[in-house]
């Protein structure tokens, strides 16, 4: 069985509902911030970076919401969630799921540094970031006036890898959603999903 090493108000929230998507059984094993909002030690015995998400499969432990989603579904879901390469919609299904992390998170994670940084609001960097970011939205936005989801009409592994940019990371980067309909229309249906709701009610962020 795999165990899930869940640190809260983080990624690995994906893992727990990418589990339920898939009705697979897991174990989770639940892990708090520092009051810094830092990783406990703890998670450094499990995995030398000490972040998560972390899985242990036997004797094979695990990072990173991309490989970790790739494993599961080709391991142990024969292939559910997942757009076969010969399909129409694998393009779309394989720009979105890396387009999560790559293009998407990179910049979320690069706006929220800078917005932590006094000496940068002045700064020409941050005004460029932060029209990227709308830039971006923008982009994403339209994409989801085209489809229900983002690899088109399906919910697949896509979905997995790009809600959480527009949940949980607006706990640490609170940016607004409200001109971007679609995106809100696409989290509507999303939150809607029993598997969401149950992960998010295990491993969603609490409010304090």
């Amino acid at each position: 069985m795999i165990t899930i090493y869940h640190l809260d108000t983080s990624r690995s929230e994906r893992i727990v509902w990418l589990m339920e998507e898939l009705g697979l059984e897991y174990k989770l094993e639940l892990f708090q911030r520092n009051a810094n909002g830092s990783a406990p030690d703890a998670l450094r015995e499990i995995h030398a970076l000490g972040k998560a998400p972390v899985i242990r499969d036997g004797d094979a432990v695990l990072a990173e919401s991309g490989a970790i989603v790739d494993y599961i579904v080709h391991r142990y879901a024969g292939d559910r969630l997942a757009v076969a390469p010969a399909a129409a919609a694998y393009a779309r299904y394989i720009y979105w799921f890396h387009f999560a992390e790559g293009s998407l998170m990179s910049l979320l994670i690069l706006a929220l540094v800078i917005g932590r940084v006094p000496e940068a609001n002045a700064s020409p960097v941050r005004t460029r970031v932060l029209e990227r970011m709308k830039q971006t939205l923008f982009f994403i936005d339209s994409e989801l006036a085209q489809a229900t989801y983002f690899a088109g009409s399906a919910f697949t592994a896509a979905d997995v890898m790009m809600t959480f940019p527009f949940t949980t990371m607006r706990h640490f980067l609170n940016y607004d959603l409200a001109p971007y309909a679609n995106i809100l229309a696409y989290l509507q249906r999303i939150e809607s999903r029993p598997a969401y709701q149950k992960a998010m009610a295990l491993a969603g962020p609490k409010e304090k």
